[in-house]
């Protein structure tokens, strides 16, 4: 039987409807939708697939699951290596991952692996299976470990420590759980409720999970050794904000994309006056920057109740960062896009000291620069103005510099990021580790989850060498 082309769609809210709500916009397969998709996978000998995931997780076989009707065992079979399923399906950028390597996908579309993941996740949480279907623990606990940070390189490494007999702590600073996929992914793209199961299969892991404490600050570093910690993995993230660097950006009206989402997700503005934190956006919006972020950012400011939102990005779509479905999202939504533009200055009304507007300039692309990507070239001459009400410059963050400000000892690289051996997470204190976004600077979420695998599976080593455990 020919294998079907292209992938199964997937059902997605209607542009004009979504725009005014913050509901789930991917609405996942149902499951003829699924057995449809699970059909296009050839079960490959050499699965190129595995390689590309970043956790590992055996492919073929929960697929072949899937297909067999085996959603359970599908779902086991994914938490061996991943304990984030319903998030990895629904935020991973599968395209630049497992499913750039798959065989399928050099003659037609690739096996839609994220979607797949998606549904085992979401049919495993349907039958209220999760608890059932946890692993089994090790009855004796090895050591004491803790880890910094509850985002997906901390969520991570707790897990794979926990199923690997530890008994795991973690710290979390802010009075939430999930670090960035709490307040930097939308409600749209990642409903909290999701979220929040996940994280609790990790205390049914038998996980501790503190919150208001900050590492570094609230507990220094060395005082978790002496309370019986065997070792230490930081996984605080990248929550230092980038500027543009132009005049005005002091202006009433202008955000961060760290600020302006946080205020959104963690603290629930989009619910305001239900809550207590409002964000004042008006009618003209523009995002500068063409990542993720800066298409969550824009996406949201169009369901708080912009008129017109835009991203402002100074080289042109080919290379916008953003994963091409979200961009296509937001384009569907009504978001426009001002391309070979750069900005020069945000503009304010003196009296009120807010954003009136934002003076760029057109550019053309040159030549390849040091990411590879063709460097943009101001053209003289070409400035205009645009009409705002807000400015948020979503064009980057910097890893967190509160733990290695608390640890002189502790090796930083240039732009502060903790500096760790990428294949262990080892740090230059021994018995630290690091990983994710605090150690490459802002990344994708599956990337941070590899790096915290990496590191629990280091840990083991280093506590198991220090017990004599063979």
């Amino acid at each position: 039987m020919p294998i079907n082309p292209k992938k199964t769609d997937m059902s997605k809210q209607a542009p004009e409807a979504r725009v005014k709500n913050f509901n789930e916009v991917a609405l996942g397969y149902n499951e003829a939708e699924a057995l449809k998709e699970a059909a296009r996978c050839l079960q490959c000998k050499k699965p190129f697939c595995i390689e590309g995931c970043p956790v590992n997780v055996n492919i073929p076989a929960f697929i072949k699951l899937v297909g067999e009707k085996k959603y359970d065992e599908a779902a086991k079979k994914i938490k061996e290596t991943n304990s984030l399923p319903a998030v990895c399906g629904r935020v991973c950028p599968q395209e630049e991952q497992c499913e750039l390597k798959c065989i399928v996908g050099k003659k037609n579309e690739p096996v839609g692996i994220g979607r797949l993941e998606r549904f085992v996740a979401d049919a495993e949480m349907k039958a209220g299976n999760i608890e059932k279907n946890a692993v089994k623990l090790p009855e004796k606990k090895l050591a004491k470990v803790v880890i910094a940070g509850s985002g997906p390189a901390g969520l991570t490494c707790a897990g794979d420590l926990a199923m690997l007999g530890y008994d795991v702590t973690i710290y979390e600073s802010l009075h939430a759980t999930g670090g960035v996929l709490r307040y930097g992914i939308p409600q749209f793209r990642l409903p909290k409720e999701i979220l929040d199961i996940e994280v609790d299969y990790l205390r049914k892991l038998g996980v501790k999970i503190i919150v208001n404490v900050l590492v570094g600050k609230t507990i220094p570093v060395a005082e978790l050794f002496k309370q019986g910690y065997a070792a230490v993995f930081i996984g605080a993230g990248a929550g230092l904000p980038s500027f543009l660097g132009v005049p005005g950006e002091n202006l009433a009206g202008v955000y961060s994309a760290n600020e302006y989402l946080t205020r959104i997700n963690l603290m629930q503005a989009y619910k305001f006056p239900e809550t207590d934190t409002p964000v004042r956006i008006g009618g003209r919006v523009a995002v500068v920057g063409a990542g993720n972020v800066a298409m969550d950012a824009a996406r949201c400011s169009l369901r708080l109740g912009a008129k017109e939102v835009y991203i402002v990005y100074r080289r042109s779509e080919e290379e916008m960062p953003a994963r091409k479905e979200e961009i296509e999202n937001a384009v569907e939504e009504g978001v426009k896009l001002h391309l070979l533009t750069a900005p020069v200055e945000v503009l304010g009304d003196e009296k009120t000291g807010r954003v009136t507007g934002l003076k760029v300039i057109k550019c053309s692309l040159g030549e390849p620069d040091a990411s590879g990507r063709r460097r943009p070239v101001i053209i003289p001459g070409s400035e205009y103005v645009m009409e705002l009400d807000t400015v948020v410059s979503a064009i980057g963050q910097s890893p967190n510099p509160l733990i290695p400000q608390s640890m002189p000892e502790l090796k930083t690289g240039k732009w502060g990021n903790i500096v760790t051996n990428e294949e262990t997470g080892e740090t230059s204190v021994p018995g630290v580790y690091a990983g994710g976004d605090i150690a490459t600077g802002a990344a994708t979420v599956i990337a941070a989850m590899g790096a915290g695998k990496k590191a629990a599976a280091s840990m083991d080593k280093y506590i198991k060498a220090k017990l004599g455990i063979g």
